[in-house]
């Protein structure tokens, strides 16, 4: 029996490249769909931008060809993200498309796309984010579109009844990434005020997450879960 194949949007950098990593060291076919080629020589890239308009006609005659030609066992990981600064009187109609594209539209054509190949074992993995359930100001773009991620993952769940693929959302919290990272340096205050907001008192790291991912790609009990990966953040 072949190595299941990976498709992870986003793995350019950050936690998808971090969890295509993992995938690849572990002998699986991992495929990358983002702007940029994936650093890792093992791991296939094509190139295309998730937020765009009418991405998915272009993107299926180069993926198609490149999964199992029967059905095979497939993990489908929506991971890219964009953070925009917007809010409820700012907010750009060109900035939120762009967002929901990116956290919604584009992964729903994708699953429905690929799920009539995904054997059973196979799963869907939604990366969501701390903010799938709750708001912040200044993020008006960006919470609603992973609000609107979560959404999908458990109206996908409900469709997807009886045909053995699991399907759930991680929801990290605060990720030591290159879209993180440089607002945090540019504001030291705001860096005090995050890392008191966890428990443990850090960042995690993109590793963290993708040992997550992996976990939840292998664990049908956790079908239609939102598993909280912050290391403990202030309900408050």
């Amino acid at each position: 029996m072949s190595e299941p194949t990976v498709i992870v949007t986003g793995a350019s950098a950050g936690i998808g490249l971090a969890i295509a990593e993992r995938f690849a060291s572990r002998g699986h076919r991992v495929i990358s769909l983002a702007r940029r080629r994936c650093p890792i020589d093992i791991v296939e890239s094509l190139l295309i931008d998730l937020a765009g308009t009418d991405v998915v006609p272009e993107l299926l005659p180069k993926l198609l060809p490149l999964l199992p030609p029967n059905a095979g066992v497939i993990h489908v990981i929506h991971n890219a993200a964009a953070l925009p600064h917007d809010d409820a009187l700012e907010v750009e109609g060109p900035v939120l498309e762009r967002t929901l594209r990116l956290n919604v539209v584009t992964p729903a054509l994708l699953n429905a796309a690929i799920i009539p190949v995904m054997a059973p074992g196979s799963s869907i993995i939604f990366v969501g984010s701390t903010l799938s359930e709750k708001g912040v100001p200044r993020r008006l773009s960006y919470v609603t579109g992973k609000h609107a991620m979560l959404g999908l993952m458990r109206a996908t769940v409900q469709d997807l009844w009886g045909r053995g693929i699991n399907t759930l959302c991680v929801a990290p919290g605060f990720v030591d990434t290159g879209m993180l990272r440089p607002v945090l340096d540019l504001d030291p205050m705001f860096e005090r005020e995050v890392l008191d907001m966890v428990s443990y008192g850090r960042l995690i790291e993109p590793e963290e997450i993708a040992e997550i991912v992996e976990f939840a790609t292998r664990s049908p009990a956790l079908n239609g879960a939102l598993l909280n990966a912050n290391l403990g953040q202030r309900q408050n």
